[in-house]
């Protein structure tokens, strides 16, 4: 079994990402907290940390100009 974290951004929803892959967990929280600090004020923007098993991602938080959610944005 392997397992990746991911940080993602987004600056338009559904739109192109920038994304980094750290096998440490913390990494791709220190980048994700980074992003929101950065980019987060910005409307448009979508954050993203998740968790990658073997292929398989699970959004673990998300962070949008409105508020962050434990897991996927809401709809």
């Amino acid at each position: 079994m392997t397992t990746k974290y991911l940080a993602r951004l987004q600056f338009t929803p559904d739109g192109v990402a920038v994304e980094g892959e750290w096998t440490v967990p913390a990494t791709a929280r220190n980048r994700y907290t980074e992003w929101v600090g950065r980019y987060g004020s910005d409307p448009a923007v979508v954050i993203e940390l998740m968790e990658d098993i073997d292929g398989r991602q699970r959004v673990l938080k998300t962070w949008t100009a409105q508020d962050e959610v434990e897991g996927p944005a809401r709809p």
